[in-house]
């Protein structure tokens, strides 16, 4: 793992254990993989196949969050169901949903709820939310690929300087709440190319290099003694075969302004960045640290070339002996109101909500009955997801929870659905795109028979 450092803060100037997120960005190995940068660029190599630069934000929420409080209020339900949020109307008649997210229901019109994802596989990770398949379902020899390894393996790079895939995953303490998935039968070459962490003292071989600004970036000579730090697996594949050839094109992504001006924050319009509100570098528990302003990252990173972003925000787990659900969804739910309804007024503004798509969501919903805690606890038999952009039809809700907000009542969604609908917006073709797992057997973006929502298209 390699970690810059960006320009020193107005308030020290220094550089620390705590410096603040946008001095702090990691850009390393590929997660899960332990791939160089070299790989980066053998993959840009073997996929030059990209035209329309179409991208993707994946925002998981760790934990499971209540989809009753969030975006299917149920106020007629009977009170230890209802919760202790009122819904409030929004701009599309009909719709409304929790009082805390008073930004959105403004703009409903530019989102799409969908209330009845029912196959969650009620696992507490992130892998059905990167992948589409549940844990327990067959899998091709390698693995099932994470969504952006097939993006980035079918349509390859916009740019030199930026990876395909990348992630703003940080690692969790649950461990599975910090996995952004991985190339799975693609290969290393395609898994995300994460661009935070933490330094977790179960990896001891991170490789650290302090001192690196991003004004020293063009140090050549600086770069290379760090790359000659990196652990490199050893590869049977013959995938390093080109390694100089690869090392010096993986140089020009750090030399290149380009990936790094779209982390540095300090260059966005300040008066953009404050629309998303306030970050928090404190790691949520064992989750990850509410950092609101990786919203605006990921959209200078789609705008830098990136096709698919996937980050973790908070944490949404508040189910225990302190019963922290409303406390907790009275500090989460503004904030993610705030920097939701930015982010996705910024694509508008930019001309970007027909190239971009957005999905949030978590792995599974929480229980109708509030428990003794006064908390939910998990509840995979129906959970939710917010939909934007990608050039859907917005202003509507997909599907309807029965009157205590228990099962699907109608249109049951499925998280292959979701991601079929997001290959199309990006110009994948379902039917006729199949790709050989390492034992030559034909595998498919989504099972066969998966469809895109066909309301939102």
């Amino acid at each position: 793992m390699l970690t810059i450092l960006g320009k020193p803060t107005a308030k020290n100037g220094t550089f620390c254990d705590g410096v603040s997120r946008r001095s702090f960005l990691k850009i390393g190995g590929m997660a899960l993989g332990g791939i160089s940068l070299p790989g980066v660029m053998r993959a840009e190599a073997e996929s030059q196949t990209g035209s329309n630069h179409k991208a993707i934000i994946n925002i998981y929420l760790p934990g499971g969050p209540s989809h009753i409080d969030l975006w299917d209020p149920k106020p007629d339900a009977p009170k230890e169901i209802r919760g202790e949020f009122a819904p409030i109307k929004t701009n599309v008649p009909g719709v409304e949903i929790c009082e805390l997210f008073p930004r959105m229901a403004q703009m409903m019109d530019k989102f799409v709820p969908i209330r009845t994802i029912s196959d969650a596989d009620g696992r507490h990770d992130a892998y059905q939310c990167m992948t589409g398949r549940t844990f327990g379902s067959r899998q091709p020899p390698g693995g099932w690929p994470a969504a952006g390894a097939f993006v980035s393996k079918l349509q390859g790079p916009v740019n030199s300087a930026v990876p395909a895939h990348v992630a703003l995953m940080y690692k969790t303490g649950n461990r599975t709440w910090g996995e952004p998935g991985t190339g799975g039968f693609l290969g290393v070459p395609y898994a995300p190319f994460n661009l935070v962490g933490r330094k977790a003292r179960s990896s001891p071989d991170n490789m650290i290099l302090q001192g690196i600004t991003l004004e020293r970036l063009r140090d050549r000579v600086k770069l290379q003694q760090a790359f000659d730090s990196f652990r490199r697996d050893a590869d049977t594949t013959g995938l390093m075969e080109s390694m100089d050839v690869y090392s010096q094109q993986a140089m020009n992504i750090l030399t290149t302004s380009k990936l790094a001006d779209a982390l540095d924050l300090s260059k966005e319009d300040p008066e953009i960045l404050a629309r998303y509100g306030e970050s928090s570098e404190k790691f949520q528990r064992d989750g990850a640290p509410p950092m609101i302003e990786n919203f605006c990252m990921a959209r200078r990173l789609v705008e830098a070339g990136a096709r698919f972003v996937s980050l973790n925000y908070s944490r949404w787990d508040w189910h225990g002996p302190d019963g922290m659900n409303f406390p907790k969804s009275r500090e989460e739910f503004p904030r993610l109101d705030q920097g939701l309804s930015a982010l996705v007024t910024d694509l508008h503004e930019r001309g970007l909500d027909k190239d971009v798509s957005v999905v949030v969501w978590g792995e599974f919903g929480r229980t109708p009955k509030i428990n003794k805690n006064n908390s939910r606890d998990h509840w995979p038999r129906v959970s939710c997801a917010m939909l934007a952009g990608g050039g859907m039809q917005a202003g509507q809700v997909i599907g309807r929870t029965n009157r205590k907000g228990e099962y699907a009542e109608e249109r049951p969604v499925k998280f292959q659905e979701v991601f079929a609908t997001l290959y199309q917006n990006v110009g994948l073709d379902l039917n006729g795109t199949r790709i050989f797992d390492t034992a030559g057997t034909p595998q498919y973006l989504v099972d066969q028979g998966i469809e895109p929502i066909h309301e939102l298209i």
